[in-house]
């Protein structure tokens, strides 16, 4: 059972979200033989004050 875990800045719209989940849910079942039934998906919604990167801020 893949679980994906999407981890991005605010501000995307649940429609966004809907479609985005769908091809990764897509690609998983073909690329990784999975059940659709099977694949999870989960976003995380993280401000941006929380991305670092090299430890710097983004």
């Amino acid at each position: 059972m893949p679980i994906v875990t999407v981890s991005m800045y605010p501000g995307r719209t649940q429609e966004q979200k809907d479609e985005f989940a769908k091809a990764i849910t897509k690609s998983a079942v073909e690329i990784l033989n999975a059940k659709k039934d099977h694949v999870i998906v989960v976003f995380e919604d993280n401000p941006k004050e929380n991305w670092f990167l090299a430890g710097n801020q983004l």
